[in-house]
């Protein structure tokens, strides 16, 4: 292998008597170096959102959440929930009450997703880093109050400045419904809008954060719950978060359902590596396609140094060793485009990370340039894929050389 290496690195190195053959291949590196960074940072940025998406859904969803397997609603007492309550590795149990209820609001209806909680989660949720306007608190003395999403708000006018409450309706679970007077029928509750939240689109078009002693009188019950969210304390490491889920799976095995955060939103991050996986691809693809430079460049080598190869065969050397020079001279070809394009990209990601040189759209966004995240597995994908592209595009011009005797 010393001799093919060492030939092909001084073809690839040394003046050829064609110059364009070295423009060729000048243009081959060029382009590998420009598609390799161009993949880097395409996917740097793409973590990037992804890592934003995940941090607000991190703020709305817990850890796991524990919903009854037959039903709606359950009674969050016995054994199991105090030994939830009592275990070192949970940080926060909310209770929670959720329903699709009818909201009014100065004239303004809509059909929204009100979700009562518990005094822990008004005092230790992480949402209130959303608010927009206001304050994320739900009682004023004996008052109730309620948090809004952007576009629901926007939807129904509501203004946080204003005394005006927001009213709620929910046909009764135990009562028939009157034709002569529906309204009989129907239960009614209110509390005053004093925060205004935002965290993505769809909670943003639909939720309503009320307390839960609100919903429990909306909707008839006493001490029920819909779900108990868990959310766990910082600091743990891998093996006890594995460890905690194992025991949090077993003591809820009948009767109840506990999905993590993956699951709770599973649909959301398959798609989101789908797309991830389709940019490669596509990325990939255009790679490929410049890759045939190399193609070019080889072939016309090839035809340039006829003469040093018959010399090279009348000296000895295997037809394998002849292919293996002119095949390594195209990986060569790759592997500094690689190179180049890896440290260009990597280069370029952390400038962005750390100047933010780039800046977002006018409008309103979470962060004010484009987030970039440099992943391991991307870098180590993206050096093998080019690197086997590379290597399957210099093995096609070398295979026509037992043709050329």
């Amino acid at each position: 292998m010393r001799l093919p290496f060492f030939v092909a690195r001084r073809y690839l190195f040394a003046g050829k008597s064609h110059n364009v053959i070295n423009i060729i291949s000048a243009i081959s590196m060029l382009g590998m170096a420009i598609g390799t960074a161009v993949l880097i940072i395409v996917l740097s940025v793409y973590n990037g959102f992804d890592g934003l998406v995940r941090s607000s859904l991190s703020d709305l969803d817990p850890d796991y959440i524990i919903t009854p397997s037959a039903g709606k609603t359950f009674v969050a007492e016995g054994a199991d929930f105090d030994w939830l309550h009592a275990n070192g590795s949970v940080e926060n149990v909310f209770n929670i009450l959720q329903e699709n209820i009818f909201v009014q609001y100065e004239g303004r209806q809509s059909v929204a997703k009100a979700k009562g909680v518990d005094s822990l989660y008004e005092a230790e949720s992480p949402l209130r880093t959303h608010m927009l306007l206001g304050d994320f608190s739900l009682h004023h003395g004996e008052m109730q109050q309620c948090l809004v999403g952007m576009n629901l708000a926007g939807k129904l006018g509501v203004n946080v400045n204003f005394l005006s409450p927001m009213e709620f309706y929910f046909p009764s679970r135990e009562g028939s419904i009157s034709i002569q007077n529906p309204m009989a029928s129907i239960g009614i509750e209110h509390a005053r809008p004093t925060g205004i939240f935002s965290v993505n689109a769809d909670t943003d078009n639909s939720l309503v954060i009320v307390p839960i002693e609100l919903m429990r009188d909306l909707l008839d019950y006493e001490k029920e719950v819909s779900a108990v969210e868990v959310r766990l304390a910082p600091g743990l490491s891998r093996k006890q978060v594995k460890a905690f889920e194992k025991d949090l799976y077993s003591h809820f095995l009948d009767g109840f359902v506990v999905r993590d955060r993956m699951r709770q939103n599973d649909s959301l991050y398959k798609m989101m590596k789908y797309e991830k996986a389709a940019i490669f691809l596509i990325l990939v693809f255009i790679i490929i396609i410049i890759a045939f430079n190399v193609f070019g460049s080889l072939s016309m080598l090839i035809i340039e140094k006829t003469e040093d190869i018959s010399t090279f065969r009348s000296m000895g050397a295997t037809e394998g060793t002849v292919k293996s020079i002119f095949v390594l001279e195209g990986w060569l070809i790759s592997l500094i485009g690689l190179v180049s394009g890896l440290a260009l990209g990597v280069a370029f990601v952390l400038l962005q990370q750390k100047f933010g040189f780039i800046s977002m759209p006018s409008g309103s966004y979470v962060v004010k340039s484009y987030p970039v995240r440099l992943q391991l597995d991307d870098l180590l994908i993206t050096g093998l894929g080019v690197a086997l592209i590379g290597y399957l595009i210099a093995l096609l011009p070398a295979s026509s050389l037992s043709s050329r005797r």
